[in-house]
């Protein structure tokens, strides 16, 4: 197999299509549908279910395409290092939701404005997803509360971040967990790391949440706490960006459990023009902070 082969296995898979991977990528479909036919005869395995017009990638094909897709960076990265060439192609950023709705919107334009050549690629999700979107090369840097803890992750520190507790107006006060044991909670799926944070707050006390309502978006958990409904666990930034923020009351985490960073995080070794660019960028967004 080849690199091309790769390419062309990675684009379908993103697509879904011959005929709209042979449109990002300039071939004609039948062109792609050969190379596809080559590298599962390679294989030895179908990398696709077809079904009319659509390709459904297979379980095989999965756990290809995380190999193919960490080759394929791997290449960018070695041809990057040794040409010189400035920061520029595509740059796949993760990011969990408040820190790409509140953060990193203003780096990012400043980013883009420097580096016109590069096509940036921002995608958000759960910190769990974001970890997984990086060990699979899915992702080449993303945005998640560190420091790291998987052994091949690398990072940097880049901003503070408050995790507070709302509760409706009419809430009585909020010092400890066991205030609210048994309460209802809203919060992300069980892969974010906010989420953990929050039932590990309630373990330390002794205290167990009540009933768990797995939500979306932020702006729906604070709909739901501002009526009432139940409390939440959300990062303070966020809270002063949204415009129901008057509508609840905000608690600080005891024992400064609440202060946490936001890193930059990469797979360990697979720097790149792009990542090394953007690490830049933030190193001086920092330095001027301090001035």
């Amino acid at each position: 197999m080849d690199l091309t082969q790769l390419e062309v296995f990675a684009t379908v898979a993103a697509e879904g299509s011959v005929t709209a991977a042979a449109e990002k990528l300039h071939r004609v479909p039948s062109n792609i549908s050969t190379r596809i036919r080559q590298l599962e005869d390679e294989l030895g395995t179908l990398l696709f279910h077809r079904e009319k017009l659509r390709l459904h990638i297979s379980d095989q094909g999965k756990t290809f395409l995380s190999y193919a897709l960490r080759i394929l960076a791997l290449a960018e990265e070695a041809k990057q290092s040794v040409s010189g060439q400035r920061p520029m192609g595509i740059f796949t950023l993760g990011s969990i939701e408040s820190t790409a709705a509140v953060r990193i919107p203003p780096v990012l334009a400043r980013y883009h404005q420097a580096y016109p050549s590069v096509e940036l690629d921002l995608s958000t999700g759960p910190s769990g997803d974001m970890i997984e979107g990086m060990l699979s090369g899915r992702f080449s840097a993303a945005f998640v509360d560190g420091p790291p803890r998987h052994p091949e992750l690398d990072g940097v520190a880049v901003f503070d971040e408050e995790m507070v507790l709302i509760a409706a107006l009419n809430h009585p006060p909020i010092q400890r967990a066991q205030d609210i044991s048994g309460a209802t909670i809203y919060a992300f799926r069980a892969n974010c790391a906010y989420r953990r944070l929050f039932e590990n707050w309630f373990a330390e006390d002794q205290a167990v949440p009540g009933k768990i309502y797995e939500m979306e978006s932020y702006h729906g958990i604070l709909a739901c706490v501002t009526a009432g409904a139940g409390l939440a666990l959300i990062p303070a930034s966020m809270l002063e960006n949204m415009p129901g923020k008057t509508g609840v009351h905000a608690y600080p985490l005891a024992n400064e459990m609440g202060k946490l960073q936001i890193w930059l995080m990469w797979r360990k070794g697979q720097t790149s023009a792009n990542l090394q660019a953007m690490v830049d960028l933030l190193a001086e967004k920092e330095a001027s902070a301090r001035v």
